[in-house]
């Protein structure tokens, strides 16, 4: 252990100019890591920093030009006295008057972007009956007859180290001897969590069904025909003109890019409601087989889903609890490493399940890396981005300043991942407990989720009454392809205890 806690203090390298690759033409510093979660913040590309600050300059044009308008026009009306706007009342005249300025109000306003609002979200609380220990789960695997003792004593070792605690939700069919993945299984637990998600969701907002314009859904391993929006568009009986979209096969990180589609809908769409809600099948992931990393899935991932319901109305802020901000997804497909880090194969006895890469702690720590590069110059104060420039640019013999990024939030929600993965991050961002804190319970307590897991990480925040007006909650995952996304939400209010919540035992 102490051997592999020695390759996080790596020798940092100055790698000048690149010539060549994706990173060509950038001035780069990199770090020989291996295995484990790169200190990626001594190793900053310049490329990303770059894409930073575009999507800064590009997003702040409204925000540098509505200020001098308004001094101009201040100006210009401080000149005019009342007698230069009505020298002889009359009515036709204050008529058009009153016409023009509500012309130009409404043309500033279809103009400027509109916000994108988070009125609420749910998370679902599978039943007690589906509450699995670990001791349970050992018991009913070997009960089960699908494993050898290797991959018992495998699951056993993986499960204990985990940081997962024994309220956890499993489905029991996959416990079945010679269980394999089927449709049935599958469209069964997934209805189960959508619907109770949605019900949820659909309670504590009173919106109707019918007034849904935009639904996307996201699953990464179990696709079905009719899609899983579909079954969610007839269970509820959702307008025919409803813009549905179906994700799969996009891992844990699904959840933030079906935010990022639901926000441009909104856009093309304003003044509409959209409803995203995002899960896994448990009993799709399962392998009962035998080769070791294809049964780390079954010791991470566990039942769980969210929904949530976004809004383009401005009206909607008065009600809404959270304001989108910032959103930067980060994809590392095109490396053949990062590619195959995750994948859905089959093993020598045809058993299909997901596989994970003994690198894929080192893969993720890269794309990480890159994500947060990019997120910095549209979050981080001005004094936190200078001190970083300084040290970046001319002190390139010692390591880098690493950026304070306590200052930029007030709570950040990491994937539920692994213990090991978050203690990792919080290592490399000098994050204290209480910013761990909600990640690392809703792994004790749910178990890695997938896409759904910072939800219940917010819903954390939320039953423990730690969102006050003006916060900012970082929602940060990863996942197969391999991908990095954050987004940012600002508190609107301060958020009171909810109703219903899985946290509180009543969201059933």
């Amino acid at each position: 252990m102490a051997r592999e806690q020695d390759l996080l203090s790596p020798e940092i390298v100055n790698r000048g100019v690149e010539n060549s690759g994706p990173y060509a033409g950038s001035l780069s510093f990199s770090v020989r890591v291996r295995r484990n979660l790169p200190n990626f913040l001594s190793s900053v590309n310049l490329k990303y920093v770059r894409l930073g600050y575009g999507s800064l300059l590009s997003h702040g044009a409204y925000l540098l030009a509505a200020p001098v308008l308004m001094v101009l026009f201040s100006a210009e009306i401080g000149k005019l006295t009342f007698n230069d706007f009505c020298p002889e009342f009359d009515f036709t005249d204050a008529l058009f008057l009153v016409g023009l300025l509500g012309l130009l109000l409404y043309v500033y306003l279809d103009l400027t972007p509109r916000s994108t609002y988070l009125v609420d979200f749910a998370c679902y609380l599978p039943p007690k009956d589906l509450k699995i220990s670990k001791k349970e789960f050992i018991e009913l695997a070997r009960k089960s007859g699908n494993f050898n003792d290797g991959s018992l004593e495998f699951q056993q070792r993986v499960i204990k180290n985990s940081g997962l605690g024994d309220e956890t939700y499993l489905p029991r069919t996959v416990f079945r001897a010679g269980y394999r993945p089927n449709l049935q299984d599958g469209r069964e637990e997934a209805a189960m969590l959508l619907y109770g998600a949605i019900d949820n969701l659909l309670a504590a907002t009173k919106i109707r069904p019918k007034d849904i314009r935009i639904l996307v859904v996201n699953c990464g391993v179990l696709n079905t025909t009719p899609s899983l929006s579909s079954m969610v568009i007839n269970h509820y009986k959702l307008k025919h003109n409803i813009n549905s979209f179906n994700l799969g096969g996009m891992g844990c990180s699904a959840g933030i890019i079906a935010i990022d589609l639901a926000k441009d809908l909104l856009n093309a769409y304003p003044g509409s409601y959209a409803l995203v809600v995002s899960t896994e099948a448990i009993s799709s992931t399962w392998y009962a087989g035998n080769e070791a990393d294809m049964l780390l899935p079954n010791c991470f991932f566990r039942m769980g889903a969210a929904a949530m319901l976004l809004s383009s109305c401005r009206l909607d802020r008065w009600r809404s609890k959270y304001e989108f901000k910032q959103l930067v997804r980060t994809h590392k497909g095109m490396e053949n490493k990062s590619f195959k880090g995750i994948h859905l194969r089959e093993d020598a006895e045809g058993r299909q399940a997901l596989s994970v890469s003994k690198e894929v702690i080192e893969i993720g720590g890269h794309a990480l890396k890159a994500n947060i590069t990019t997120l910095g110059p549209l979050v981080l104060p001005f004094s936190e981005q200078v001190h970083f420039f300084t040290h970046l640019l001319f002190k390139k013999k010692t390591k880098p300043y690493i950026p304070d990024y306590k200052l930029a939030f007030e709570h950040i929600c990491i994937l539920a991942s692994s213990k090991k993965v978050l203690n990792e991050i919080q290592k490399n961002l000098e994050l204290t407990e209480d910013y761990m804190e909600a990640s690392r319970k809703t792994l004790e307590r749910f178990g890695n989720t997938s896409s759904s897991s910072v939800w219940y990480e917010l819903a954390y925040l939320e039953a423990n009454t730690r969102i006050k007006r003006g916060d900012r909650i970082w929602q940060i995952a990863f996942g197969s392809g391999f991908k990095c996304n954050s987004v940012v939400w600002k508190a609107l209010r301060n958020v009171k205890k909810p109703d219903r919540s899985p946290w509180l035992g009543n969201s059933e």
